[in-house]
């Protein structure tokens, strides 16, 4: 057993996976529109002018799968919960925090703390929560 992020981007999956190609170096593994769905959509389930919009989508972060979606209306609503991204040094948590956070919003800036020797929180351009930090040696 094992949980996946599902993430539903109200219209800007493609825009997302893009960015975190860019930030994160994130390789995107498949990608299918609701125009190329081999069923039909069900009556009124996606709104006018999503047709060419991401149905479904898996990306990977390192070792781990997300997968995302445009979804079926276009709201996204990403609160109550973060992504935790722990990278191996402390170089590697300034290049990404400070990519994550382009046209976001700092909550907690790096810094140093009694867990690890970086740790930092945000929200990117998206309203996806992050928090980024090294893994403390020892």
């Amino acid at each position: 057993m094992y949980v996946q992020p599902y993430l539903f981007f109200g219209g800007r999956c493609e825009e997302a996976l893009e960015f975190y190609s860019k930030s994160l170096g994130a390789k995107v593994e498949m990608v299918m529109r609701f125009n190329e769905s081999p069923e039909p959509m069900p009556p009124d389930t996606v709104p006018p002018g999503f047709e060419d919009k991401v149905m479904h989508a898996s990306f990977r972060i390192g070792d781990s799968l997300v997968m995302a979606s445009d979804g079926c209306d276009e709201a996204s609503n990403f609160s109550g919960f973060s992504l935790s991204l722990s990278v191996s040094n402390e170089e590697e948590a300034d290049r990404v925090f400070a990519a994550l956070s382009e046209g976001g919003k700092v909550g907690m800036p790096l810094g140093r703390t009694f867990w690890s020797p970086r740790f930092g929180m945000l929200t990117d351009q998206f309203g996806i929560g992050w928090m980024v930090s090294v893994a403390a040696e020892g």
